[in-house]
């Protein structure tokens, strides 16, 4: 039985679903909430990023394989109250950069940093 995908919007799922390698798996498609990233794909072997605010006004996809990610973070912050707010950040560190993605709620972020963790930690 095939494992359920977590998605937002079925367009961007769609676009994970067409790129994806053979014996690929993806897991999750999560909508960016800033501007110019579009959403963050996961699969069973890479991180897949769409940019829309690339250069030339062109929409951008970039893979990230999880050998090349250094480090994985997220950050939302406090509100007064010291509550966590409905917006987090996941950050992807790789040794050419740091690519950031703002999503809807803190758990999504939660379950993006897990599984980059679980597949830069275990190969």
């Amino acid at each position: 039985m095939p494992e359920e995908i977590y998605y937002d919007k079925k367009d961007q799922l769609q676009i994970v679903q067409n790129s994806l390698l053979p014996d690929e798996t993806v897991f999750a498609v999560y909508d960016g909430k800033d501007v110019g990233t579009g959403f963050i794909g996961l699969t069973d072997r890479r991180v897949i990023l769409q940019d829309n605010s690339f250069a030339g006004g062109r929409v951008a996809v970039t893979s990230i394989p999880y050998s090349k990610i250094v480090a994985i973070s997220y950050a939302s912050n406090a509100s007064v109250f010291g509550r966590f707010t409905e917006e987090t950040t996941v950050a992807i560190h790789t040794s050419h950069g740091t690519y950031e993605i703002l999503l809807r709620g803190s758990e999504k972020a939660k379950h993006t940093h897990d599984v980059i963790l679980h597949y830069v930690v275990h190969g």
